[in-house]
C-alpha cells in the first residue's frame, strides 16, 4: 500500500509539473499575441486574453466529468413551480412601473453557416420578409406602445456578428425600443496536441479568422460587466434582465414570470430564474435541472459519466430540460463578477479546421451560473416558450400556417386541434436557406400534419396540403416534384413517384 501510495503521489507530482509547464507556456505565447495588439485595441484584447488564461487554469486543473453521479437527487418540489401556478396570482395594476425594471437581452454571437447563409444568423428571413432581429425589435416596440414603458433591447454580438449587425440596427432607429449591444470575449483556439494558440497574433481577417472564436454564451456576465453597460443599466434602475437565444422564437416578454419576480409570493426575491419544459425523445440531449449540493444545478450531458448517459437521456427519470431562457438579478451579475465567483463548467468543444487541424475551443454556458445565484427558481413553462430555428426543418413549421404572426409574436394556429408540432425532417438537399426556399413553390398546409420526412432530390408545387404522416423519398438520381395543389395525406411517396396508402 505504501508503495502504491508512493508511485500515486509521485504521478499526481508529474503530473503537475507537466500543468505548470503548459500554463507557462501558454503565458509566453499569450503574452506574443498581446504584444501585437495596436493601442486602440490593448486594454479590451488584455481583458480577452486574462479572461481566456482563467478558463485555462481551470481546464488544466479539471479532469473527467464534472459531477458525482452519486450525489445527483431530484430537485425538492417547489424549486420547480409549473407554470399555471404563476399566471393564477394574475397581474397587479402597476405591470408598467414593473416592466420598466426589465431588460431584454438576446444572445446575438452566431452565425448562419449551419444553414448555409453567410453573416449572423440574426438576420435570416424567417417569417413574411422578417429576419430573427426585425420580430425580436416588432415585439418589444409592441410592449412599450402598448403599456407606455422603455424596455430596452441588448443584443450580446460576437466578433463574427458585430459588424453586420450594426449597420442593419440603423434601420431601427425610428422604432420605440433603445438598442444597445456589446461584444462577448474573442479567445484564442488552442492546438489539440500542444495546447498552444494557434493565432500568431491579435488579426482575425483573412487566413487569421480561424484561430479565434467566441467562447459560449456562459461568457455574458465578464463581458456584460466589463462593457460598463451593466453599471449604466443598474443606474438607470433596471433590475432583471430577460436572456435567450435570438432563434427561439417563443422566447416573449413573460408578465407573469416577471411580476412573479418583482413581486415574490413569500417576499424574497429570486436572483435566477431557468425556464425549463417538458422533455419529448427529440430533447433527450438537453440539459436538465438537478439538486446537487444542496442547489439547483444544471447538468448537461458532456458533463455526464459515460455509464450514466443513457440514465440522463431517459424521459421518465428527467423529465424537463432547459429552454436557455432566463430571468437575472442585475445586482446578483455585479455583485458575483467583483468578486469572481460566478462557477461554470467548461465545455471542450473539439473542431476539425477546413486545413484538417484538429483544435478545442473552451466554452462555458449561461445557465450553469444558477447554482452561483441565491434562491434560484425553475419553472416549468409551456412547450410553446421553446421555439428555436437551428435548421430548415424548423424553419419549415414557423414559415407554416400552424403559426400566426402578430406583433413580432409567433402563436400556434387555433385551427389546429392539438398542440404538439408536428416532427419534420427534410434532408441534405435542404439544408441551406437558398436550397430550401427553391424547393418549395410555396409553403404547404400543414395544419393537420403529424410528420414529414423527405430525402433526397424533392420539389414541391404550390398550394401542396400535408396531412398526418407523410414520407418523400427520391431514390439516388431520381428526383420527385409534388404537383401544385396535391393533397398528400397518410402517404409515402417513394423513388419511382408511386403514391402509397401509409
Amino acid at each position: 500500500d505504501f508503495s502504491k501510495a508512493m508511485s500515486q503521489a509521485g504521478s499526481s507530482q508529474f503530473q503537475e509539473v507537466i500543468r505548470q509547464e503548459l500554463e507557462y507556456s501558454m503565458k509566453v505565447e499569450l503574452d506574443k499575441i498581446l504584444a501585437t495588439a495596436p493601442s486602440n485595441e490593448l486594454e479590451h484584447t488584455k481583458n480577452d486574453l486574462e479572461g481566456f488564461k482563467k478558463l485555462f487554469h481551470r481546464f488544466l486543473q479539471e479532469k473527467g466529468p464534472s459531477v458525482d453521479w452519486g450525489k445527483i437527487q431530484r430537485p425538492p418540489e417547489d424549486s420547480i413551480q409549473p407554470y399555471e401556478k404563476i399566471k393564477a396570482r394574475g397581474l397587479p395594476d402597476n405591470i408598467a412601473s414593473v416592466l420598466n425594471k426589465l431588460v431584454v437581452v438576446k444572445l446575438n454571437g452566431g452565425l448562419g453557416t449551419s444553414m448555409g447563409c453567410k453573416g449572423p444568423k440574426s438576420l435570416i428571413g424567417v417569417r413574411n420578409e422578417n429576419t430573427f432581429l426585425d420580430l425580436t425589435v416588432q415585439q418589444i416596440e409592441h410592449l412599450n406602445k402598448s403599456y407606455n414603458t422603455d424596455v430596452p433591447l441588448v443584443l450580446m454580438n460576437s466578433f463574427n456578428t458585430d459588424d453586420d449587425t450594426k449597420k442593419i440596427l440603423q434601420k431601427y432607429s425610428h422604432s420605440r425600443v433603445k438598442i444597445y449591444t456589446f461584444n462577448q470575449s474573442r479567445y484564442p483556439r488552442i492546438n489539440k496536441e500542444t495546447l498552444l494558440p494557434i493565432a500568431k497574433d491579435v488579426s482575425y481577417s483573412g487566413e487569421n479568422t480561424e484561430c479565434w472564436y467566441p467562447p459560449g454564451h456562459g461568457d455574458i456576465y465578464a463581458s456584460f460587466y466589463n462593457s460598463g453597460l451593466l453599471d449604466n443599466l443598474i443606474t438607470e434602475g433596471k433590475e432583471y434582465i430577460f436572456v435567450s437565444n435570438i432563434d427561439n422564437l417563443g422566447a416573449t416578454v413573460d408578465l407573469y414570470i416577471l411580476n412573479h419576480l418583482m413581486n415574490p409570493p413569500n417576499g424574497k426575491r429570486c436572483e435566477f430564474v431557468m425556464e425549463v419544459t417538458n422533455k419529448t425523445r427529440a430533447d433527450v440531449k438537453g440539459g436538465t435541472l438537478t439538486q446537487y449540493e444542496n442547489k439547483l444545478r444544471l447538468v448537461e450531458i458532456a458533463q455526464v459519466p459515460k455509464a450514466h448517459v443513457d440514465e440522463f437521456k431517459s424521459v421518465s427519470k428527467f423529465k424537463i430540460f432547459n429552454t436557455n431562457n432566463l430571468w437575472i438579478a442585475l445586482s446578483a451579475i455585479k455583485r458575483l463578477q467583483e468578486k469572481n465567483a460566478i462557477d461554470m463548467e467548461i465545455i471542450v468543444n473539439p473542431k476539425t479546421l477546413d486545413g484538417g487541424l484538429n483544435i478545442i475551443q473552451l466554452e462555458t454556458a449561461v445557465g450553469a451560473a444558477i447554482k452561483s445565484f441565491e434562491n434560484s427558481l425553475g419553472i416549468n413553462v409551456p412547450r410553446s416558450r421553446f421555439l428555436p430555428v437551428k435548421t430548415t426543418s424548423d424553419l419549415l413549421l414557423v414559415m407554416s400556417n400552424l403559426y400566426s404572426l402578430n406583433a413580432g409574436s409567433l402563436t400556434m394556429s387555433e385551427k389546429r386541434e392539438f398542440p404538439t408540432v408536428p416532427l419534420v425532417k427534410l434532408g441534405s438537399s435542404f439544408t441551406k436557406v437558398q436550397d430550401y426556399l427553391r424547393r418549395f413553390e410555396s409553403i404547404p398546409d400543414m395544419l393537420e400534419l403529424d410528420h414529414l420526412t423527405v430525402s433526397g432530390d424533392v420539389t414541391f408545387g404550390k398550394n401542396v396540403s400535408l396531412k398526418g404522416t407523410v414520407i418523400i423519398i427520391a431514390n439516388h438520381g431520381d428526383r420527385i416534384d409534388i404537383p401544385a395543389g396535391a393533397l398528400l395525406e397518410n402517404k409515402i411517396v417513394s423513388g419511382n413517384l408511386r403514391i402509397l396508402d401509409h
